[in-house]
């Protein structure tokens, strides 16, 4: 239903097509077709149609290599590939934002909010990570010398580890060796 707004796209749809490439997050303008229910041409062409609204670092053509990364990545049928002839073009979150100034259809507009917010939860999550590890290298740095005895007692026990390890198996001794000679 469009206009109740209860079109969502699932995050986990979302989140698998947006890619990291040129350490950016991107989406791919053949998977952004496929949300908004559009040809890829057809998107292309209102893009290129309103080309002063996507500068560089809004959308990007991938490069050959990139190209061949990104094709390889497929595990889908040939069929699906012979359509590929040219790279593929790279929105960043702000193309994607700026895609939603020239895609007017109602479902169109749903995606877009979808995807906003799947972007807004992929920084957040990025940044309680990046909270998470701060706290824990604070924590070790802490309480490094209380844990010593702890990696102390761990190193100890690989130790006895790879002991035990390397004496398994047979052992033969230098008189043995000469008796089994003769």
């Amino acid at each position: 239903m469009y206009n109740g707004h209860q079109l969502t796209v699932p995050s986990e749809i979302v989140e698998n097509k947006i890619l990291l490439i040129r350490g950016q997050r991107i989406m791919i303008d053949r998977d952004l077709a496929s949300l908004y229910q559009v040809k890829t041409k057809s998107l292309n062409q209102a893009v290129r149609r309103n080309s002063k609204r996507f500068p560089g670092d809004f959308m990007f053509q991938l490069n050959r290599e990139e190209f061949q990364i990104w094709r390889s990545q497929f595990v889908t049928s040939k069929k699906d590939r012979i359509g590929i002839r040219r790279a593929p073009y790279a929105f960043t979150e702000n193309g994607v934002a700026m895609l939603s100034s020239i895609l007017k259809s109602e479902r169109a507009i749903l995606v877009n909010i979808q995807i906003m917010r799947t972007f807004t939860k992929l920084r957040e999550m990025i940044a309680q990570n990046s909270e998470l590890k701060l706290k824990l290298e604070a924590l070790e740095q802490r309480y490094d010398k209380q844990f010593k005895v702890v990696f102390d007692a761990i190193r100890q026990l690989l130790m006895e580890e790879e002991t035990l390890a390397s004496t398994i198996g047979f052992t033969i001794r230098e008189e043995e060796r000469d008796v089994r000679r003769k």
